[in-house]
């Protein structure tokens, strides 16, 4: 007996290959009943195109969040559990709010409806962060990338491993070009998604990690807090990445979701 596929999503600036171990992990004790599990670079990371309809066409503006949900939704089976980390959280929940009926479960990790900090929102960070990360990734994309991986981990417990499987996920499927990275920057830092979580109805597991210093774990529990149907689970001494840093932590509760 099979149940639908598990489909992975990276996060920005990362590909595919960031879910190796999870993977390999999750393989070599079959969930039940058993799942196949795929995994998708997302557009111009990794190996993937970046079709210009994802931006409209206008080079130097940001992706549609719509465009690049649809754009991926195309690449799914027909009926999936979908898991999120990041950049691919964000785009997991627009894709299980357009089209419920494809997706049976979502697993989010480092998740929030919305990067930027409003009054009404005091998870995000400040426009003037954003807007210098936007200003380095212009000057030195190279080392910006490198200092967004270092940030991921900063403050984890087992940070060095976590660190070293980010880089050589980007060794082995190649960077991201800039100006993908820019764009995709754009979208995270203007959606804001808490007036379309409504509409998210599947059963949702949301994973934050305790020292996460690019999504608040705060941010991450109010979007539990504003899903139907979710459950939130922080991991202890974690940074962004805790599937790489706390993997024995991760899979056990992801797992318990997923055979549920």
């Amino acid at each position: 007996m099979s149940a639908a596929p598990l489909v992975m999503l990276h996060g920005w600036a990362l590909n595919l290959r960031v879910f190796d171990d999870l993977a390999a992990q999750l393989r070599a004790e079959p969930l039940v009943p058993h799942r196949d599990i795929l995994r998708l670079d997302l557009p111009g990371h990794g190996r993937a195109a970046e079709p210009a309809s994802l931006y409209g066409h206008d080079a130097e503006g940001a992706w549609d969040i719509v465009a690049v949900a649809r754009h991926v939704l195309a690449q799914l089976p027909p009926r999936c559990a979908l898991l999120g980390w990041s950049l691919g959280a964000k785009l997991a929940l627009h894709i299980a709010a357009i089209e419920p009926a494809r997706i049976e479960r979502l697993a989010l990790l480092c998740a929030t409806p919305r990067f930027a900090q409003a009054p009404d929102w005091p998870y995000g960070s400040p426009s003037s962060v954003l807007g210098a990360f936007a200003d380095h990734l212009q000057r030195d994309y190279r080392r910006t990338v490198r200092e967004f991986l270092e940030l991921q981990v900063r403050g984890s417990a087992n940070a060095d491993t976590a660190l070293a499987a980010l880089q050589a996920a980007l060794l082995a499927q190649g960077e991201c070009p800039p100006d993908t990275l820019r764009r995709a920057a754009r979208m995270l830092h203007a959606v804001d998604q808490r007036a379309a979580l409504r509409d998210v109805r599947v059963p949702t597991l949301v994973i934050a990690g305790e020292y996460d210093r690019l999504v608040h774990p705060r941010a991450s529990a109010a979007l539990a807090e504003l899903l139907p149907d979710a459950r939130f689970v922080q991991i202890a001494k974690a940074g962004h990445a805790p599937f790489l840093s706390h993997p024995a932590e991760v899979i056990a509760v992801l797992r318990a979701f997923l055979e549920a």
